[in-house]
């Protein structure tokens, strides 16, 4: 495929996904894996409740003691839970027993301790329970060597508990993509420095090293490069020394004199396959593959206007990153909606416009795009609650008529 060709956006996403593979796994502390995921299946190392346990405080007696009352039966000790009580409940005993503790032999039967009056060595029944009532019975949760975690499950708190139940110490997990942050350009400073005519603030810098680290990805920011070969050439041989799984740069994506991003690339040996995307925000957008030592290294440019890197990340490098972490790569999720104002007819090039949200009184959303969608201007970008889909060549729209947004904080 030419390097000259408008690919769609849809399209672009299946060629970096493309026989891309989990970059590998590693055994991890069950401490340090929260959030992350599974890359083989859990299988149980003990039964849950290992024995049967009282759900209540109270005491442990035979049914048939019970079934007339008021009955008053001898207490010969006690079952804590982690201090069980170690002999057998005979007729006419009882076993006081607290939450978790080990149910003695003998008894099948807890009387919750508010129906009873305790005495001296005694204790009375006043009402009964129904046999098995209040009693855990071993394996209710679950059974050793079942297999309760899947490869792929994000290790949520509720996950990492049940893990920890299931007595791993140690969790196989998939490792995390290394990602090497490179932006170019002579006329970028960093925030707080003085700016020269014709310089700008370096905000991709801090909007895709957050991305990248919303996705779980480890980020290595490598810097500025300026606008020469050898400046980029140094960063992205650094970036590939430095084991980083995908390079994402800013800046001198598109085909300008100072365009050095793909030249350079090209001439260290990354092979290409996407130079322009049929999208706005985010046309120059570039995507190569390195081999080196055996692995694999992805590139990607992103363009220099902040708002079309910040969308084409999440279009692109987003779901690559999760692919290579050993998660579902996810697509931006589409819904429905209604625009609230006129639409001209679309272009050659699916559009992501920034849009506000309301909700009418019969509960649709009603989305307005701002009547300004410069790709530079990221103010409305913090200021849209969505983002209008459009696809190519759209017809004109009226406000009222249905339309798909993509949600945004």
């Amino acid at each position: 495929m030419s390097l000259k060709a408008l690919i769609p956006a849809d399209e672009a996403l299946e060629i970096v996904l493309k026989d891309v593979d989990p970059i590998g796994s590693q055994m991890l502390p069950l401490k340090q894996a929260a959030n992350k995921t599974l890359s083989h299946d859990l299988i149980s190392l003990r039964t849950q409740p290992p024995f049967d346990a009282s759900a209540m405080d109270g005491y442990a007696v035979l049914q048939s003691d019970v079934t007339s009352l008021p009955a008053t039966l001898n207490v010969i000790g006690e079952s804590k839970a982690g201090t069980p009580f170690n002999q057998t409940v005979n007729q006419g005993e009882a076993v006081r027993i607290f939450t978790g503790a080990v149910v003695p032999e003998g008894a099948d039967t807890i009387i919750i301790q508010e129906n009873t009056n305790a005495g001296d060595g005694t204790v009375e029944v006043l009402t009964g329970t129904p046999q098995g009532k209040f009693i855990r019975k071993a394996g209710l949760d679950f059974n050793i060597g079942e297999t309760l975690l899947n490869a792929g499950d994000t290790l949520t708190p509720y996950r990492l508990a049940l893990a920890a139940s299931m007595n791993h110490a140690q969790v196989p997990i998939f490792k995390q993509a290394k990602v090497a942050m490179i932006s170019t350009g002579d006329e970028l400073v960093m925030p707080g420095e003085a700016t020269q005519p014709g310089q700008i603030i370096a905000s991709n810098t801090f909007g895709i090293a957050a991305s990248i680290e919303n996705c779980g990805a480890q980020v290595l920011d490598l810097g500025i490069a300026g606008d020469t070969r050898d400046a980029l050439r140094a960063k992205i041989f650094e970036a590939i020394t430095s084991d980083a799984d995908i390079i994402v740069t800013t800046g001198g994506a598109s085909v300008g004199d100072h365009d050095l991003v793909l030249p350079v690339a090209q001439e260290i040996g990354f092979e290409f396959e996407i130079a322009k995307i049929a999208m706005r925000p985010g046309k120059p957008f570039l995507f190569g593959r390195f081999k080196h030592k055996g692995r694999t290294v992805y590139l990607t440019g992103l363009a220099g206007n902040p708002v079309s890197s910040l969308v084409a990340f999440n279009v692109f490098v987003k779901p690559l990153i999760q692919k290579l972490s050993g998660q579902d790569a996810q697509a931006l999720q589409r819904v429905p909606a209604i625009l609230g104002c006129d639409l001209p007819e679309n272009d050659e090039r699916a559009e992501y416009m920034r849009a506000t949200l309301r909700i009418s009184k019969d509960g649709k959303r009603i989305a307005t795009p701002f009547d300004k969608q410069d790709s530079s201007m990221l103010a409305n970008l913090v200021r849209a609650d969505c983002l209008v889909y459009r696809a190519v060549k759209a017809p004109a729209a009226k406000a009222g008529e249905a339309c798909e947004v993509v949600l945004i904080s």
